[in-house]
């Protein structure tokens, strides 16, 4: 009951749920029901108001409620159903809710993206005679906080940038710089020949000032002596003088002319470039070449978020299954599908399958013999098979071994090979050489062998053995370490990657680790996650800065920058 003063129409009872037209009390003064309710204008409307409202062209498209999906409390009251648009579909608002994402949207996403979960609402049942107002404020405060995470993470993008920035304008420098001194070497070489030239030409310049300095002169004694026996002389032994002297004049200015024929043209003098030099410019693609600092072998990779990738095809009949991954210089990943049986090569260019090829079994473990061919086991075929992956996948050469084998790797041309309880070494074209299965007193080296790999150089050979999770070799079969370390449950997969240590899956507890060549461990790269599936196989590009991995029964690959 109102104890004194002016009655508030603007708030009305609960009991009586009586909300007024916002238009007819605001223009002309009047009480009047309000029938409708328009989520966009947060306004009640009587229907005469109403039917003006959804006449204008731009409010056309505002959502018009009945009075009875609002809940009651004030004219300006708690709607049932969310005034919030659809981001896909901005005509629609979000009023859909399914439960078993726990996700809302439009009915459109709904019919669209959940047309087979059973638990879809309409938001405003849903949420009949509950309050979220607790829940509200628990997210307000994580979002809060993590508004202060982000913040923080956009100062240190910001750092990275200005970083990236500082360093590009330094590489640029230091390609000037390079520029300027290749520049400063052309001008020694160029001064070096100019002053060849300028000498050489001194040089010869000098000779014909001196033949020309002897040509006058003899000149000068023919003409003299020609003018003495031109001349009238009545004392005939003064004759035979100057005859003879003319003769002798004679003599030596020939000699002088035969001895300055031979002489050099100026089209005789060439300069012969160094090609050699100029070859070398015209071979290198850039001034310089940028590489990344290289990685010791006993430092831990560092990852990003992985992006997750999609590698399931049309023709797949079951969920992929990647027990085995390699990466190829050609920038693609080959694959090996399990469960559907085929080779995929994904394209880390374009995040796609390109290209699929079905396998006569269920293929276990690939490696990667050059940049055109890799080799296959298989879970119960006897054979290794080599399949060209340059272009189109196809088989293109079978080696047949006497087990089931599991464990493939290759080095310094010999392929590995292991089944349960040894590893093998073989020859391309089929000859066995080596057998491990025994230590020097005859003890057991392995029980469960699932997957194996190789250094470069051959010195070393890795087991990941289910139950004494990894094992290292020297290349005649010795035990050099054996790790069985809490961190390494049951390892699954092993991976050795270009710059000299090693990568185990664990199956559990679900990580990646990465150890020494000699199988000391570094570190964890993934770490444990026992609510993901399990991680099934790691593969390892760091000239490109990626690895992928692959998970237990999934359509998926994640690939991490590193």
């Amino acid at each position: 009951m109102a104890t004194g003063g002016k009655i508030n129409t603007d708030i009305l009872f609960d009991e009586i749920f009586v909300v007024l037209c916002s238009m007819c009390k605001k223009n002309k003064g009047k009480n009047i029901e309000g029938k409708k309710f328009c989520v966009d204008c947060n306004d009640y409307f009587c229907i005469k108001c109403v039917k003006v409202h959804n006449q204008v062209p731009v409010l056309a498209g505002h959502k018009v409620l009945d009075k009875s999906q609002v809940k009651s409390g004030t004219s300006k009251g708690l709607v049932r159903a969310p005034a919030e648009r659809c981001d896909r579909h901005s005509h629609k608002h979000i009023d859909m809710y399914c439960q078993n994402h726990d996700y809302v949207g439009c009915s459109t996403c709904m019919a669209i993206d959940h047309r087979s979960c059973k638990d879809i609402f309409y938001i405003p049942e849903f949420i009949q005679n509950k309050s979220y107002h607790v829940a509200s404020r628990e997210i307000q405060t994580k979002l809060k906080a993590l508004t202060k995470i982000l913040a923080v993470q956009a100062n240190t993008f910001q750092q990275d940038k200005q970083n990236l920035l500082k360093r590009k304008a330094e590489l640029l420098d230091d390609i000037r710089k390079f520029r300027q001194e290749i520049n400063d070497q052309l001008d020694k070489l160029e001064k070096i020949s100019v002053d060849e030239i300028e000498n050489k030409f001194k040089l010869l310049e000098g000779k014909i000032e001196e033949g020309l300095k002897q040509l006058q002169a003899h000149k000068a004694k023919v003409t003299s002596a020609y003018d003495k026996l031109a001349s009238t002389n009545p004392n005939q032994a003064e004759v035979f003088v100057h005859v003879k002297m003319g003769e002798n004049t004679e003599n030596v200015a020939n000699k002088f002319i035969e001895d300055t024929k031979i002489k050099i043209t100026v089209s005789d003098i060439q300069l012969q470039p160094d090609r050699n030099l100029l070859q070398q410019l015209k071979q290198n693609k850039t001034i310089g070449m940028l590489t990344a600092k290289t990685m010791k072998t006993d430092d831990l990779l560092q990852i990003t978020e992985g992006q997750s990738y999609c590698v399931k095809v049309k023709s797949d009949d079951y969920n992929c299954h990647i027990t085995s991954a390699c990466y190829m210089e050609n920038g693609k990943i080959i694959l090996a599908d399990f469960n559907n049986m085929k080779l995929k090569q994904f394209d880390c260019h374009n995040y796609i399958i390109t290209d699929c090829y079905k396998l006569p079994g269920k293929s276990w473990q690939i490696c990667k013999i050059n940049e055109t061919q890799v080799a296959v086991t298989f879970n119960s075929i006897q054979e290794i098979h080599l399949i060209s992956v340059d272009r189109k996948m196809e088989t293109i050469d079978k080696i047949k071994i006497d087990f089931d084998c599991r464990g493939l790797a290759y080095a310094n041309n010999h392929l590995y090979f292991s089944d349960e309880t040894s590893v093998y070494i073989y020859t391309m074209t089929g000859r066995k050489l080596k057998q491990f299965s025994t230590d020097r007193s005859e003890k057991k080296l392995f029980t469960s062998i699932r997957s194996i790999a190789v250094s470069k150089d051959a010195t070393r050979i890795y087991a990941a053995d289910a139950n004494k999770r990894l094992i290292v070799l020297d290349s005649n079969g010795q035990i050099v370490r054996t790790f069985n370390g809490k961190q390494l449950q049951l390892s699954i997969y092993c991976h050795f990657t270009e710059e000299g240590s090693v990568l185990v899956c664990g199956y559990t507890p679900n990580n990646v680790l990465q150890f020494t060549s000699d199988g000391q461990l570094i570190g964890e790269v993934i770490k444990a996650d026992m609510g993901k599936p399990r991680i099934w196989s790691v593969c390892c590009n760091q000239q490109m800065s990626k690895m992928c991995i692959s998970r237990d029964d999934e359509n998926n690959i994640e690939v991490y920058d590193i």
